[in-house]
């Protein structure tokens, strides 16, 4: 699916396989916990941040939550879990509070968060999504590569780059009278490369090509 796409039953389609391509990718990378923390993250953690009024935040363990959810369902890097597993809950209370409050100013947002010790551009996104996700979608590779043909700049002026495009995407393909928010845009874009990246898989898997002796059979 091509980012420039602007078929709605296209990016439909690939929303609602969404957990379905969790489900896979905790099966096949053998990371059983995906499926119980991408709950956590989309269901529960939204509903969390938003019942803390006047003045939401997060907690020091949904944080580590969060980025357990994040390595799993993109790159593992165990120090930045370490890293945010052991920052005091003020500080996190502290920063997380300042960071919603400065939305929809997003730059500010993510420097708000950024400050925190582990905490880059791309958890900062995560972080603010599951806050605002008609604002801040997350700043996966897959996404990232999709929108902007990079995912190596983790920098705040891409992610600025980033969540613009997706902004735009969401309005586009909500303009049929369908609702689409810029984190649906990501997790469409992310459930579309993973589903792609296991066919690719699945079709190089020995076990899936047929024997010599199927192929005469074929031919016959």
């Amino acid at each position: 699916m091509d980012f420039g796409c602007w078929e709605v039953s296209v990016w439909k389609e690939a929303l609602s396989a969404y957990p379905s391509r969790i489900e896979t990718l905790s099966l096949n990378k053998n990371k059983p916990d995906l499926v119980s923390l991408d709950d956590f993250y989309c269901n529960q953690l939204p509903s969390l941040l938003h019942q803390r009024n006047p003045n939401p935040f997060i907690t020091t363990p949904e944080l580590s939550k969060l980025m357990q959810w994040k390595l799993s369902r993109g790159k593992w890097r165990p120090r930045l879990l370490d890293f945010v597993s052991t920052l005091d809950d003020a500080v996190v209370k502290s920063a997380s509070q300042k960071a919603f409050q400065s939305l929809p100013d997003v730059s500010k947002a993510v420097s708000d968060l950024t400050v925190l010790k582990g905490v880059g551009p791309a958890t900062a996104s995560a972080v603010l999504a599951a806050f605002a996700p008609h604002l801040t979608p997350f700043m996966s590779d897959e996404a990232m590569e999709a929108a902007l043909g990079n995912s190596k700049d983790y920098s705040l002026k891409q992610y600025l780059k980033f969540a613009d495009k997706l902004q735009m995407k969401a309005k586009e393909l909500s303009s049929e009278g369908d609702s689409f928010t810029p984190s649906d845009v990501e997790r469409a874009l992310w459930s579309f490369a993973v589903g792609q990246s296991s066919a690719a898989q699945a079709n190089e898997d020995p076990k899936n090509k047929p024997s010599r002796s199927s192929k005469r059979k074929r031919k016959n």
